[in-house]
């Protein structure tokens, strides 16, 4: 007869299954959820402006947010107008033999929003987002780079903010 000890009776799925369930519970009760999509009173946007640095990306969050971006103003339900876009590179900080050692990067974008049937724009808003990075001429093409991706950031967090703000837009009809 076989005898059972503490050893072969723990099985080795049972113990992932146990992690996993306590990893479950201890993310679930810290209060993480994933980002889902936007809650919007409007399911239809028409986007007026130039073609600005962003404008692609704001093309398809929106798309994956539910909301269909129409060219003909009139059947939108909102219309959304980008004003202008501004870059901005700062030094923040130099050495002692006069050479730049950290920048700060600004993205700004002006906007504003109507209701197609209202003449009357709302005020224009600013959304921008900032960024400081460190420099050095001995790793030129690595910082370009970092200051690449530092752009591409700032610009994705600037679209999260306007979609913030297009949900904060509660009732669009009367």
């Amino acid at each position: 007869m076989r005898k059972l000890t503490l050893l072969t009776a723990i099985n080795p799925s049972r113990i992932l299954c146990s992690w996993l369930v306590i990893a479950g519970l201890l993310v679930s009760g810290c209060g993480f959820h994933p980002r889902g999509m936007s809650e919007v009173t409007f399911k239809t946007l028409s986007i007026q402006g130039g073609n600005l640095s962003l404008s692609r990306e704001l093309r398809q969050t929106l798309k994956s947010n539910g909301i269909k971006v129409l060219d003909n103003q009139d059947e939108a339900a909102l219309m959304f107008e980008m004003l202008n876009e501004s870059n901005e590179k700062r030094i923040l900080s130099l050495s002692g033999g006069g050479t730049v050692r950290e920048y700060e990067l600004v993205y700004k974008l002006n906007f504003r929003t109507r209701i197609p049937n209202d003449p009357i724009w709302s005020e224009p808003q600013t959304v921008q987002s900032r960024r400081n990075f460190s420099y050095n001429d001995k790793a030129l093409l690595a910082k370009l780079d970092e200051e690449n991706k530092l752009n591409a950031d700032m610009r994705s967090e600037v679209v999260r903010e306007i979609m913030r703000r297009l949900s904060a837009i509660k009732r669009l009809q009367p």
